[in-house]
């Protein structure tokens, strides 16, 4: 688990497996805010879960929402990438919320404010897969190179992050708030259904997971 610099690594795999199983919802539970009068409640659920400016991937229809928080330059990331793919498109049902978090440096932020322009073109998911599928360390000429490999328009790129900067580096605000309000210490961290895990899960573990927390919303 990447850590957010200052803070370095924090939760363990063990830690974080501790969420798991028999214990799991009275470990992770989690309760979401009433949104505030003045609108600054950061985790309410329909600012963490449904969020419109968030890209989503799996069934949009799912009866269980997976949010990821995540870094381009998390190893953990790339590494976790294609086994919870798997799991959201072998269970059919899970709404799968990415939450850009680029909390390792600069470049983390670039790739993060690349991705989210690259929306305003219908790329986003391009894009994501372009930079979660490298194996070493991103920088700023790599990710254009990547980008324009993975189908990405880049003149358009360029206009849309001038002309969206406001709306992407509010995104990124959000996120960051929410993954600090819910104690998070590094990439990846998730929410599943209403229950916190934060670290890195096998495939088995994640569909565990999402099998209890599909059990709680209908108890």
């Amino acid at each position: 688990m990447a850590g957010s610099g200052n803070k370095g690594l924090v939760t363990t795999r063990r830690a974080a497996l501790t969420l798991i199983g028999a214990g799991v919802l009275a470990a992770g539970g989690i309760t979401f805010a009433r949104a505030a009068a003045d609108g600054d409640e950061v985790l309410t659920e329909s600012k963490v879960l449904r969020d419109p400016e968030t890209p989503v991937a799996g069934n949009p229809d799912g009866n269980i929402t997976i949010v990821e928080w995540s870094d381009y330059n998390c190893p953990y990331c790339r590494k976790l990438e294609p086994e919870l793919r798997q799991v959201v498109q072998d269970d059919g049902k899970v709404r799968l919320v990415m939450k850009d978090w680029p909390i390792l440096g600069p470049v983390s932020v670039t790739a993060a404010r690349t991705a989210l322009a690259a929306k305003f073109q219908d790329k986003y998911h391009q894009a994501h897969d372009a930079m979660m599928g490298v194996s070493s360390r991103l920088t700023e000429p790599r990710i254009n190179e990547i980008l324009a490999g993975g189908g990405v328009d880049m003149d358009r790129l360029k206009r849309d992050l001038a002309g969206h900067a406001k709306d992407i580096d509010a995104i990124l605000k959000r996120n960051n708030e929410q993954a600090e309000a819910f104690g998070f210490r590094g990439t990846p961290s998730f929410i599943v259904g209403k229950y916190r895990v934060p670290g890195v899960l096998s495939m088995n573990e994640f569909e565990q997971v999402i099998a209890d927390a599909r059990k709680a919303k209908m108890n």
